[in-house]
């Protein structure tokens, strides 16, 4: 059976003219927009500047307001619904839009506030974004180790393999590039982006966009959304209002992400997230190695995940089964990305799955 699936592009595939053609059937949403805005968006977008359009304040709603345009143009002409909606980065706040999860005049404001606290978050001119090809994900953390002296710079988006990008501070970002050309990399090239997105400069919009999402009604989705900083699936509005809030830092996954635990907690598991933390290592993120590796107690990971032998497993499970619970999400990629053989998803089917009841 074939499927359909929208895939919402992020910052970066803006230009002045874009939409020309398609201005009367436009007309009323980017109006809609600019009410919202306080300034002509359609005007901006067919005339420019383009170095304005290119300031991620103004990027983000034009955007978002010529995705869902086009969206719906889409549907206007006889395009089936989507079965699956996803977005990358910027694009997710129109897949949410395309999803009925977001108010179009909602979304609107939250990329614009998002734009402006990224902005701030990290000054004009100050921070940017490269494009690496060609090398391993391996290879760019460790040329983004030797550029960092003591500014940021890492890897931020794993595109796919072989195709890297890296953010931070404009000096650190230079030596990355220049160090990423002499390890071989095919291209590296600077992007046209007014900020350092989704580095660990970005924090600080991080958290205030948060204030601003919780003020925000977030609906059911009516069709399945992937959101791309997990790769999954999420029904449930208020995940998804968190996991949205995150999306601009990649410390949006951890409960203590702001230096304090998010949630009920006891002491004990309040610490050990805070020492999580703390020691937080991100050039082995989602590796069974660094500095926070030795904060995870025995019993916080019992507590808090399931890992161990198929038959301890399929154990678990089923005692958690017998109580009730009747939806469990896998994390598929690998425990160890240096190491194939530690995917969980295949042994999970074949050796846990096939075990339980139902």
């Amino acid at each position: 059976m074939t499927k359909l699936a929208f895939v919402f592009p992020g910052q970066g595939s803006q230009e002045v003219g874009m939409l020309a053609d398609a201005r009367e059937a436009c007309a009323d949403l980017f109006a809609e927009a600019s009410s919202v805005l306080g300034y002509d968006l359609w005007d901006l977008v067919e005339n420019g500047p383009e170095d304005q359009l290119n300031q991620t304040e103004y990027t983000q709603p034009a955007l978002l307001t010529a995705s869902i345009a086009l969206f719906r143009l889409a549907q206007a002409r006889g395009l089936p619904s989507p079965d699956v909606v996803a977005g990358h980065s910027l694009g997710e706040y129109s897949a949410l839009v395309a999803a009925d999860v977001l108010q179009f005049s909602d979304a609107v404001m939250l990329v614009q506030k998002r734009g402006q606290f990224m902005q701030t978050a990290v000054p004009l001119g100050e921070g940017g974004m490269a494009a690496v090809l060609g090398l391993d994900d391996e290879q760019v953390r460790e040329v983004c180790i030797a550029a960092a002296q003591g500014e940021v710079v890492q890897a931020v988006n794993y595109n796919s393999p072989g195709q890297v990008v890296i953010a931070g501070n404009n000096a650190a970002m230079e030596r990355a590039i220049k160090g990423c050309k002499e390890a071989g990399a095919r291209r590296a090239i600077a992007l046209s982006a007014s900020a350092p997105f989704h580095s660990e400069l970005m924090k600080p919009a991080a958290e205030e966009l948060a204030g601003v999402l919780n003020e925000v009604n977030f609906a059911k989705p009516t069709t399945i959304v992937v959101q791309n900083i997990d790769a999954a699936v999420h029904d449930d509005p208020e995940e998804a209002m968190r996991i949205g809030a995150g999306q601009v830092s990649l410390f949006a996954r951890f409960s203590a992400m702001y230096g304090r635990v998010v949630g009920p907690a006891s002491a004990e598991q309040q610490q050990v997230l805070e020492e999580i933390h703390r020691s937080y290592d991100m050039q082995q993120h989602g590796r069974g190695a660094g500095t926070q590796e030795s904060a995870v107690t025995g019993e916080f990971a019992r507590n808090f995940g399931i890992f161990g032998s198929p038959s301890y497993c399929v154990d678990r499970l089923s005692a958690l089964i017998e109580a009730g619970v009747d939806r469990f999400i896998l994390r598929g990629s690998p425990l160890d990305p240096d190491n194939p053989d530690s995917h969980t998803s295949e042994r999970f089917i074949q050796e846990v799955a096939s075990a339980l009841k139902d």
